[in-house]
C-alpha cells in the first residue's frame, strides 16, 4: 500500500480488525445502556396514562399534548446539542444530557395537573435532546462504513430490549408501587425508571472514550489504524457533502431524509406511545403485568431482527432494497393490526403488531447509514442533528393525529387511527427507494465486489 492509498478492507489489515472489534466491546455496551433508560423515561407514560387520569384528572387530550410535546423540546435543543458535543466530547456530554433527563424522569412521580404534566414533558424532551443524534455522529467518527450499519444496529437493541424488558418492569414497579408502598405505583415507576438513567449517566464518565486517539485499551498500530481510515472516510466525506453548519443544514439530500425519518418516526411512537392500551384492549386486560408481557413479545423478535439485519445490510444495494421492504413491510402489518383489532383477533393483532416493530426497527439503522456517508464534521453535527429534531417531530404528530382521527371517527378499536400510521410507512418507501438514483462517495467501499477499494488519504 501506497503512502497515497489506504484500502478499506479490514480483513487485508489485522490492526484494524482489531481495533474495530474492540472499540465495539468497550463503548457499545454503554451506549446501549443510555439509549435503554432513555427509551424507557420516554415511552413509561403510556403504562401510566389511566391512572394519571383517575389519581390527577389529566385528561386525554393533555395525554395527548403532552406525550408529543416531548419532541418539541427535543427539536429546538437537538442541533444545539450536537455541537455542543463537539466543543466538550461525547464523554461529558452524554453523561450530562442522562443526568438531568434522569433527573426530569424522576420528577414525574409527583404530577399533580394537566399543567405540571405537560410542562414536565417538555422538559424531558429538552434535557434529552442531543442523546440520540450525538451518539450517531459519535459513533459515524468511530467506525468506518462498511462497519457503522452493524454499529447502529447494535445501538438499536436499546429499543427492543427497552420494552422486552421495560414492558414489565414498568408494569412490575406499578403492581409493587400499589402493593407493597404508601406512593401510588404510577409513581413508584417514574421515580425508580428515572433515577436508573441518573446512574447510567454518572458510569458513562467512566466508560466512554471521546475519540480512537484517547483510547488506552487500543495498542499503538491498532489505535493508528483506525484514525488513518477514518481520515480518509473523512477526506471522501468532505469532498462529496457540505461543509459549515448553514450549508449542512440547506442541503437538500439532509431535507430529504429528514422526511423519511419523520414518515419513520410516525409509525414508530404511533404505535409505541399506544402499545399498551392495544394490547389491553386485544387481550381484555387491565394494564399491569399481564399487559406487560404481552407487549414484549414484538420487541423480543424485534430484537433478533434489528441485530440480524444489521449484520448483514453491508452493501448498498441490500441497504437500498431491505429498507424499502421493511418500510413496505411496516405499514402493511400496521395496517392489518388495525383489521385485527376490529374483527376481534387477538392472536393476530399481537402477530401484525410484532411484524411492524420488527419492520421499523430493522429499517432504522439502514436509514441512518445514508446521511453519515456524506457529512462530517460541524456538517455532520448540525446535518445529524437537524433529521433528527425535525424527524422526531413524527413522535409529536402522531399522538395527536391518532387521537383526533379517533375522536372524529370513533370506533371501539380505534383503528381509523391506527390506519394513519401506516400511510407514512408508504411514503417513506418510496423515497428510500428514490435513493437508487443518488449516492454518496463514501458508499464506493460499500459495493459488492469492491472490497479493496483505495481512495487517496489526507493531504494527497
Amino acid at each position: 500500500m501506497s503512502d497515497s492509498t489506504l484500502t478499506a478492507r479490514s480483513k487485508a489489515n489485522p490492526a484494524l480488525d482489531s481495533a474495530i472489534k474492540k472499540a465495539a466491546k468497550h463503548l457499545m455496551p454503554m451506549l446501549v445502556i443510555l439509549y435503554f433508560v432513555a427509551f424507557l423515561d420516554r415511552t413509561n407514560v403510556g403504562f401510566a396514562e389511566d391512572a394519571l387520569q383517575m389519581d390527577r384528572g389529566i385528561s386525554a387530550g393533555a395525554f395527548a399534548l403532552g406525550a408529543g410535546i416531548f419532541f418539541i423540546g427535543y427539536a429546538i435543543f437537538e442541533i444545539p446539542s450536537n455541537l455542543l458535543l463537539k466543543r466538550f466530547g461525547a464523554r461529558f456530554w452524554l453523561a450530562r444530557i442522562a443526568i438531568t433527563w434522569g433527573i426530569v424522569a424522576a420528577a414525574f412521580a409527583f404530577v399533580t395537573d394537566d399543567t405540571m404534566f405537560i410542562v414536565l414533558r417538555f422538559l424531558l424532551g429538552v434535557t434529552e435532546a442531543g442523546l440520540f443524534p450525538g451518539v450517531i455522529l459519535f459513533l459515524s467518527e468511530w467506525f468506518p462504513n462498511k462497519h457503522r450499519v452493524q454499529m447502529f444496529a447494535i445501538f438499536y437493541l436499546a429499543q427492543p430490549f427497552s420494552q422486552m424488558l421495560g414492558a414489565p418492569l414498568s408494569g412490575g414497579l406499578i403492581s409493587f408501587g400499589e402493593q407493597f408502598t404508601p406512593w401510588a405505583g404510577w409513581q413508584v415507576m417514574f421515580f425508580v425508571e428515572g433515577m436508573m438513567a441518573v446512574v447510567a449517566g454518572i458510569a458513562a464518565i467512566f466508560f466512554l472514550i471521546n475519540g480512537p486517539q484517547d483510547a488506552k485499551w487500543l495498542d499503538k498500530d491498532e489505535k493508528q489504524a483506525l484514525i488513518d481510515v477514518m481520515k480518509t472516510e473523512d477526506s471522501v466525506r468532505e469532498s462529496d457533502g457540505p461543509t459549515g453548519i448553514w450549508r449542512a443544514m440547506g442541503n437538500w439530500k439532509v431535507w430529504y431524509f429528514t422526511i423519511i425519518y419523520f414518515c419513520l418516526q410516525i409509525a414508530v411512537y404511533g404505535t409505541t406511545f399506544y402499545l399498551p392500551q392495544q394490547v389491553s384492549n386485544l387481550i381484555g386486560q387491565e394494564v399491569g403485568w399481564q399487559v406487560g408481557l404481552v407487549a414484549a413479545i414484538p420487541w423480543l423478535v424485534g430484537l433478533f431482527a434489528c441485530y440480524f439485519f444489521g449484520r448483514a445490510a453491508n452493501t448498498i444495494a441490500r441497504r437500498r432494497n431491505w429498507g424499502t421492504t421493511f418500510y413496505i413491510i411496516t405499514g402493511v402489518a400496521i395496517l392489518a393490526s388495525a383489521w385485527a383489532g376490529t374483527a376481534g383477533q387477538p392472536i393476530l393483532g399481537i402477530l401484525f403488531i410484532t411484524i411492524a416493530v420488527a419492520s421499523f426497527l430493522s429499517v432504522g439503522p439502514i436509514t441512518w447509514s445514508y446521511p453519515t456517508a456524506f457529512l462530517t464534521g460541524t456538517a455532520a453535527a448540525a446535518g445529524i442533528g437537524l433529521i433528527n429534531s425535525l424527524g422526531n417531530l413524527g413522535g409529536f404528530v402522531a399522538p395527536l393525529m391518532r387521537t383526533g382521527i379517533n375522536e372524529a371517527v370513533p370506533t371501539d378499536s380505534g383503528a381509523w387511527g391506527v390506519v394513519s400510521l401506516g400511510v407514512f410507512a408508504f411514503l417513506a418507501a418510496v423515497m428510500l427507494y428514490g435513493t437508487r438514483f443518488f449516492r454518496a462517495k463514501a458508499d464506493a467501499l460499500l459495493e459488492d465486489g469492491k472490497d479493496d477499494v483505495a481512495v487517496a488519504a489526507p493531504g494527497h
